[in-house]
């Protein structure tokens, strides 16, 4: 039950599959071929351009980056950087819209992160960015 603030968070692992493990073998092989970091890099700058506008949202009170993490917090004064009730799901609503528009957006309480893979274009980046600030913007109506 959410009301009672109550959760499994979890994350992923290798831990003991095979299948897995043999993955994050093949990706280390490609980290090792093809210079990922310096592609990385460049969408990690598109990723903050593209961002970049949420910042003056009137329902916004930050966006932070590292890398090709970008976090924006939904707050329901930016002044003040009052934050929305925890049992409005604000950030629930910018993730089902994101679904809608076959975007995966991940919510924690009021902060929506954009975590794309790094085979991600620029472009496709932009898009991402575009489909939270929409999401944003339905979520922080009222």
């Amino acid at each position: 039950d959410y009301a009672t603030l109550r959760a499994f968070l979890h994350s992923h692992s290798y831990t003991g599959n095979p299948l897995a493990c043999r993955a994050a073998l093949a990706t280390l092989d490609i980290f090792e071929t093809d210079d990922v970091i310096a592609a990385n890099r460049v969408l990690a700058g598109a990723m903050a351009e593209a961002v970049a506008p949420l910042a003056d949202h009137p329902h916004v009170g930050e966006v932070r980056q590292t890398g090709m993490i970008a976090a924006v917090e939904m707050v329901a004064d930016r002044t003040a950087r009052t934050p929305y009730p925890w049992q409005e799901r604000r950030g629930l609503r910018v993730y089902r819209h994101g679904l809608e528009r076959g975007a995966l957006l991940r919510p924690l309480g009021n902060v929506v992160y954009l975590m794309p893979p790094y085979v991600i274009t620029p472009d496709q980046v932009r898009w991402l960015a575009g489909v939270a600030a929409e999401g944003i913007d339905l979520a922080t109506r009222d």
